[in-house]
């Protein structure tokens, strides 16, 4: 596996600060809730990958709340795919930019 430099932003008070607000703000996970399921958030998730960006990495509006199975499957698979694996409960793509909800 590669080194990311970045990783010592995760060490930081600041991270904390902003990880621990999040998940207080949004304590269930986003991708469980749109599929109808109740399930509590452990990961304050960045939305858009920041590789190293501080910027990016302490946008508080770039951040999301997932549960641990989420963000180890469907989110690692939609940074890999460039799509979000999943329908919601009405049977719709969980995707925005799939071609069916467009």
């Amino acid at each position: 596996m590669k080194a990311r430099p970045w990783r010592r932003l995760y060490n930081t008070k600041r991270w904390h600060r902003m990880r621990t607000a999040q998940l207080r703000d949004e304590p269930l996970c986003r991708y469980c809730k749109a599929l109808g399921r109740v399930t509590p958030a452990t990961i304050a998730d960045h939305i858009k990958p920041h590789k190293g960006d501080e910027d990016l990495f302490f946008d508080p509006e770039n951040l999301q709340s997932l549960c641990k199975l989420c963000h180890d499957s469907a989110k690692q698979s939609q940074e890999r795919t460039g799509k979000l694996p999943g329908c919601g409960s009405d049977g719709w793509p969980l995707d925005p930019n799939h071609h069916w909800s467009k």
